[in-house]
């Protein structure tokens, strides 16, 4: 996909082609937004085409646009997220990442120590959520600590022990990245790549995960608004990666009696604003064990894509966030009762 360049003041069009419509009326419109100074952005989904016009707004909706060969409607897009909306594309999207799916009716586990401590760790926790049922294993190199002094990853050797661990387990795995210098080292090895609530505003970030082609799952600023959550993914998609996936991890709120707030309420808002596939982290929201599995099966009602919850094999001698995660029969017995809701949420698991 073409990179998009979207200007201070620039609007977009959403021209929805026909299911019947050739490639060379596709052609057409795009010379046609060429020639009067817009760009376009051309994207091919299963059943019909669908092209971004960004450019000066009086300029490309002046044009007879659905009078063009193979046109089928032409929709103004007036939100500030343009690309990742509901406007621009009307269908669920479906991110894959290795041999797992999220999104359009199929829900992802994702699981597994939120820091990769040592082989044997990381090995008895993938091969726990595997049998479990996990689609995706989740498991850090790279870890942002409040404390400089707090224990910060193992960084490539962490990546190399993930990638060991995908291998024999059979599990795509989730990493994050911190600076944009990481980016290829780290998309070298992931399947899927995180954005943590501390870099959801950092647009040079964003910009370089757009750049390349790995799925990017981005997790929401802890003081953040959902339009701004969707500002930053718009950053990712317009610089031409279109495999993004939301995942709302609780806000900063008065409340004291949890880690964060998890704005449940989000999964439904995002369905309705965006074609973006949602997560839920019940464990960095809730904060403590004994809440994972409720917020979980909350998630899992209220429709969301997937969740991600820490699973250790010895949570009190974790060095990261042990009193979050779930032991893995407790992660066993959250996945019985993920598929039984999924049954009556109508999704496959």
């Amino acid at each position: 996909m073409p990179r998009i360049t979207i200007g201070k003041g620039d609007e977009s069009l959403i021209i929805v082609m026909s299911a019947t419509a050739s490639p060379e009326n596709v052609a057409h419109v795009v010379q046609r937004l060429e020639d009067i100074g817009a760009e376009a952005h051309v994207s091919e989904g299963r059943s019909r085409t669908v092209i971004g016009a960004v450019g000066e707004r009086q300029t490309v909706e002046q044009m007879p646009w659905e009078a063009f060969s193979g046109v089928e409607r032409a929709v103004p897009v007036l939100k500030p997220f343009k690309f990742v909306s509901r406007d621009f594309q009307a269908s669920d999207s479906v991110v894959e990442v290795g041999t797992a799916l999220i999104g359009g009716g199929h829900l992802a586990p994702i699981a597994g120590p939120c820091a990769v401590e040592t082989r044997d760790q990381l090995f008895a926790s993938a091969e726990a959520v595997a049998r479990a049922g996990a689609t995706i294993l989740r498991g850090d190199a790279f870890k942002p600590r409040t404390s400089p002094y707090a224990f910060q990853g193992l960084g490539e050797k962490g990546l190399e022990l993930l990638a060991e661990a995908r291998e024999e387990f059979g599990l795509p795995f989730v990493a994050e990245v911190l600076d944009p210098r990481d980016v290829e080292l780290v998309s070298s090895y992931a399947d899927l790549i995180r954005v943590g609530t501390r870099n959801m505003a950092n647009f040079t970030l964003l910009s370089e995960l757009g750049k390349q082609t790995k799925p990017v799952l981005l997790k929401r600023g802890f003081t953040a608004t959902i339009e701004e959550w969707l500002n930053a993914a718009e950053y990712i998609y317009k610089e031409g990666n279109h495999d993004v996936v939301l995942c709302e991890r609780g806000i900063r709120t008065f409340e004291t009696a949890t880690r964060n707030t998890l704005d449940i309420s989000a999964v439904p808002v995002l369905k309705g604003l965006s074609h973006l596939p949602v997560v839920v982290d019940p464990s960095h929201s809730g904060g403590r064990r004994a809440l994972v599995a409720p917020l979980t099966r909350a998630a899992v009602a209220c429709g969301a894509d997937g969740f991600m919850v820490d699973v250790h094999p010895e949570p009190e001698n974790a060095l990261v966030d042990g009193a979050q995660a779930i032991v893995p029969d407790e992660f066993a017995e959250l996945m019985d009762d993920v598929r039984a809701l999924a049954a009556v949420v109508g999704v496959a698991v």
